[in-house]
């Protein structure tokens, strides 16, 4: 059965693709275009940049495309769940561990995960800003928006900078290069699109009336609301799930615990929302992992297989690609302002907690250590010395 294939194959990912979304991304195209030729180089490039333009986790939803066109729904259900069970049961498996512990505001280990995230994100952005940020009209959008969202962190101010960096970049920035339409037969009619696209809206719309009945309800609707405004991919997801869950369902130092852990893991970095939801008090902490998972995913992959019928056609005009590169350069300035608040406020202390942070930036950078062994090293010498 393909869709048994498939399910082999992303589950594979899921145990061994550490290193974030742009990382797992790699690992698909060696799979999926170099070692199987499941998808033509152009087909590839056609479905990262429909992730890129959606909300939602860019690798899942790759890989969510990938599972679909190689085995109809079945195979995108078995991408999806192969790529995210491992680190979602790991998650899970955190966030008990930290339930036991209880008070964990002046744990070591807790210090050094803090500290570890100022050097992921840091690395992140630096990455971003040099891929996505090339001329000064980007340089301006992109802090721009770091600077409205340092003193207006909200959601809505989030969403509405990047629609306006999306119609600067479709006005000012020149199209971009390349064509679209090389994806092979997708098995979703336009029909069933518009359908899909519709019962995402209609998700997001009733959640929050749900909110209020019932503590399930709401960690559903602080984990789809992330999922489904987030642009740019997992580490971008983190203001986001602040605002839904810091101080309603958890504190500040579980969240960020939680966050350095997610990036001690393989796969999707969104199962973090796993451990969101696993370690707050409104619900068992099993179900609040089920609910956690579902709701930051399920958005983005509805938009994904609502929006696949029509992309082919889309991605071919120089106006959506345009918009787009506005769309990037505002993500950039979007987690420029997260590295700030509430990264470097949470996590950085004092000289000795700058020290190591900048020790595990080199170690990521210029050592070029992966992401899950400089948080682990930072969570053991956040024990020992700090």
């Amino acid at each position: 059965m393909r869709a048994l294939e498939v399910f082999v194959v992303f589950l594979r990912l899921g145990l061994t693709s550490f290193g974030g979304p742009v990382a797992h991304l790699g690992y698909f195209r060696a799979e999926f275009v170099a070692r199987r030729a499941w998808l033509t180089e152009e087909a590839y490039a056609d479905l990262l940049a429909l992730a890129q333009f959606l909300p939602g986790p860019a690798s899942s939803q790759t890989g969510f495309a990938v599972g679909l066109l190689r085995a109809g729904w079945p195979g995108a259900l078995a991408a999806w769940v192969g790529f995210t069970l491992p680190s979602a049961v790991l998650m899970t498996a955190f966030a008990l561990g930290v339930a036991r512990v209880g008070d964990v505001g002046a744990a070591g280990w807790l210090t050094g995960l803090k500290v570890a995230a100022v050097a992921v994100v840091a690395q992140a952005v630096a990455g971003m800003w040099s891929t996505l940020v090339t001329d000064r009209v980007r340089a301006a959008l992109a802090l721009g928006v770091a600077a409205l969202l340092v003193v207006a962190p909200g959601a809505g101010w989030q969403v509405g900078a990047l629609v306006a960096c999306a119609l600067v970049g479709w006005r000012v920035l020149p199209a971009g290069s390349g064509r679209g339409g090389h994806l092979p037969a997708v098995p979703v009619s336009r029909t069933a699109g518009l359908g899909l696209l519709s019962a995402c809206g209609a998700l997001l719309l009733a959640l929050p009336l749900l909110a209020p009945v019932a503590p399930g309800w709401a960690l559903l609707d602080a984990t789809s609301r992330a999922g489904a405004l987030v642009f740019g991919g997992g580490h971008v997801v983190l203001p986001l799930l602040e605002a839904g869950f810091v101080p309603h369902f958890l504190t500040h130092e579980t969240f960020i615990a939680g966050y350095g852990a997610a990036n001690a893991v393989p796969g999707p970095l969104f199962t973090f929302a796993t451990y969101l939801g696993a370690a707050q008090n409104a619900v068992s902490p099993v179900a609040g992992a089920l609910l956690g998972t579902v709701g930051v995913f399920l958005p983005g992959l509805l938009l994904m297989a609502g929006v696949l019928p029509f992309w082919s056609a889309l991605s071919a005009l120089p106006a959506a690609r345009s918009a787009l590169a506005g769309v990037n350069a505002g993500v950039v300035g979007l987690l420029l302002a997260a590295l700030y608040s509430p990264v470097f406020t949470g996590g950085i202390r004092g000289p000795r907690d700058l020290a190591l942070a900048l020790t595990a930036y080199a170690a990521l950078t210029a050592g070029r250590m992966p992401a899950w062994g400089v948080v682990l090293g930072c969570a053991l010498l956040g024990q020992l010395v700090l």
